[in-house]
């Protein structure tokens, strides 16, 4: 089933409701009551979507201006410089890797090295090489993993495939999945979160506030392990390469982009257009992926046709699922856009793309694809068909002897760790200004908008268009009712509450983490009118009522399925809020942010409508970041603590090492903004 929920209010009406003692919850409903349930386009999704499109044209036509190889040499400059910044840079240094084979699996013309080396200092890789038996040299590829809980032990059908073709084969398990839980409860032996996006979900919310990315240390990873590879007798080190699909295929793409050493590249189910991606990513793929996100992807022009183009000259073979979650649209858009420079530049013959129609998942087919293409540029022949693929147990594959790196070494860093140190050491200069931040690159010019009533026409584009849509009573108190139209087809229910016997220019802004007030709120909003004020509450984008109707919990884990509708709607590990959140960064301006620019624009309305001379704000309980940070950067507001707000800071939520707190306060880089 689908909702029916219109927005736009198409006519003006105005409801006189008898005076009566005790609100009621239609009372503070500004807009239509939603009657079904179920994914909708609404408007604040088509309003970053075509943000999206807007900024990927102005890449578009950057790399058409590409003429010749110097040029995209220039080109690829700038991209690898953006990207570097955008996940924080890398480690300076390469410390030792001290790495211990903990144990062989031999098998049919090969064997499998259980490995364990340390990418950093204490931080444990935990790993599977797969190497022929013939003592001979081969070229090497590195096997990223996906999204499993069992780590490497899931893509050894892959690894098998290419040690059988003649590849030493090197597979990790990446941080949060397999054997490198970072929130393992030894007594429960089990994770806090799961272990396919969820841990992912709480180690690149808190890297995002420190001003770098989980995908920095993921990169590091994959750089570590073509050092070992470079180790290893039985490796011919000028040929390396790299495949891996779904979080693997992201590991590929962005190793690939920042390690040259690896000469062909052939991620799967991931190369797709970023606009398409933010369109569907809340119904079919709603888990947390921070490190998917990297912010300023599209507004820096990025995107995945950068990512490709990173890797120009070097041979690029892109497998995908036309059912997959990722648009095989996005998917072909970007490779012919990648491939006519290949072809403009004369290296037609070094991009190639397969498909299966199948969902998310790098079918055999695919695979078989795959090690045609990398077979040709690593000088291999074609083999008879291989032994049958034998799976083994985690057990047999296991490399640890608890089965977690962080129960078998005491020294042990964990990533949270690793994120905290980071922000302390990247934090230690000047800081920066949220103020310089809102009015930067992206900001909309609120402050020049005209505010006129609403005439039913969408001209809002640079405009605050209001509607009055009812008025009722409570007692001696007036709930006035409005719509305020904004941005294209954004829309803004507010409320306004107040005494007509004492009318006053002294105005309140009044919320929640959940947005405008509501019936159980009447106790806060009556102690601010009953003290000569008049209070304004309204709904920022996307909370309220103007949520999208639709509970987009993982389908990974059962526990998040269970929530109530209300908890769902903004949980940290996957959400339709936290959809929102990761769009917003991908197109360059936080949805804080945004929430920030909601706030002008209610100032603006109660400054010309409502005649407001003095508005203090008032953020309840975690909230007040919010009515703190509107304090900082709107100089017509003054900031009034609520008796409960929480003194919630960026800085703090890393100094603590917060695993969970609300999404929709996440700025890149938030520890570093005065509090």
């Amino acid at each position: 089933m689908k909702w029916t929920f219109a927005l736009v209010l198409p006519v003006f009406f105005v409801v006189a409701a008898a005076a009566q003692n005790t609100p009621r919850a239609e009372d503070f409903l500004v807009l239509p009551a939603v009657t079904e349930y179920g994914p909708q386009i609404t408007p604040y999704l088509k309003y970053q979507v075509n943000l999206a499109w807007q900024q990927d044209e102005i890449r578009r036509k950057r790399f058409e201006q590409i003429r010749d190889e110097k040029e995209l040499l220039r080109v690829q400059q700038e991209l690898r410089a953006k990207l570097l910044a955008m996940i924080g840079g890398l480690p300076e240094v390469k410390t030792p890797l001290l790495p211990q084979i903990t144990g062989r699996v031999q098998m049919d013309g090969f064997h499998i090295e259980k490995i364990i080396f340390q990418s950093l200092p204490q931080v444990y890789v935990t790993a599977l090489l797969y190497v022929p038996d013939d003592g001979k040299k081969h070229p090497g590829i590195l096997v990223p993993c996906g999204h499993s809980p069992a780590g490497k032990d899931y893509y050894q059908a892959l690894a098998q495939r290419l040690v059988h073709q003649g590849y030493v084969v090197i597979s990790w398990d990446p941080v949060g999945q397999g054997e490198r839980s970072q929130f393992w409860d030894a007594k429960e032996k089990k994770s806090r979160y799961n272990l396919i996006c969820a841990e992912h979900a709480v180690l690149g919310n808190l890297a995002y506030l420190a001003g770098t990315n989980l995908a920095r240390w993921e990169i590091w990873d994959g750089i570590r392990a073509v050092d070992y590879l470079l180790t290893r007798r039985e490796v011919d080190g000028e040929r390396i390469s790299i495949t891996g699909t779904s979080g693997g295929g992201t590991q590929t793409a962005l190793i690939a982009a920042l390690d040259p050493r690896i000469k062909v590249v052939a991620p799967s189910c991931y190369i797709t257009a970023l606009p398409m991606r933010m369109f569907n990513r809340i119904f079919k793929d709603p888990d947390s992926d921070p490190e998917q996100d990297l912010y300023g992807m599209v507004s820096q022009g990025l995107d995945h046709p950068g990512l490709l183009l990173l890797m120009y000259p070097r041979p690029v073979f892109v497998a995908a699922a036309v059912l997959d979650f990722f648009p095989i649209e996005g998917t072909h858009k970007t490779f012919r856009e990648v491939e006519d420079l290949y072809r403009r530049l004369g290296h037609a013959d070094r991009i190639a793309m397969t498909e299966g129609y199948h969902e998310h998942q790098y079918s055999a087919e695919n695979q078989l694809a795959a090690i045609r293409f990398l077979d040709r540029f690593n000088g291999l022949a074609a083999q008879p068909e291989p032994p049958a693929l034998k799976n083994l147990d985690s057990a047999t594959l296991q490399c640890t002897r608890t089965g977690q790196v962080m129960t078998d070494y005491n020294d042990a860093r964990s990533l949270m760790e690793e994120i905290h140190d980071y922000a302390r050491a990247s934090h230690a200069g000047a800081k920066t200004s949220l103020q310089a931040l809102y009015y930067g690159k992206g900001y909309p010019e609120i402050r020049n908008w005209k505010v006129r009533e609403y005439d039913g026409e969408l001209r809002t584009e640079q405009a605050i268009a209001w509607q009055a849509t009812g008025s009722g009573r409570v007692g001696d108190i007036v709930i006035d009712k409005y719509v305020l139209h904004h941005s294209g087809e954004l829309t803004m229910p507010l409320l306004h509450f107040y005494k007509p016997a004492a009318r006053s220019r002294n105005l309140v802004f009044w919320f929640s983490d959940k947005g405008k007030a509501r019936a159980e709120d009447w106790e806060a909003i009556t102690k601010y009118v009953n003290a000569g004020s008049e209070v304004i509450s309204f709904d920022f984008r996307g909370l309220g009522e103007t949520r999208m109707p639709y509970k987009a919990v993982s389908p990974d884990d059962p526990a998040l399925g269970r929530l109530s509708y209300d908890e769902a709607y903004g949980n940290s590990l996957s959400s339709v809020l936290a959809g929102y959140v990761y769009n917003s960064l991908l197109i360059g301006r936080p949805y804080f942010l945004q929430m920030v620019e909601d706030m002008e624009i209610a100032t603006r309305f109660a400054q010309s409508h409502c005649h407001a001379a003095r508005i203090s704000v008032v953020g309840e309980g975690d909230s007040a970041i919010v009515a703190r940070a509107a304090g900082q950067v709107l100089s017509s507001l003054a900031v009034s603590a609520a008796p409960d707000s929480s003194p919630l800071t960026w800085m703090q939520i890393v100094n603590e090492k917060r695993e969970l707190w609300p999404i929709q306060y996440l700025v890149p880089d938030g520890a570093r903004l005065a509090p």
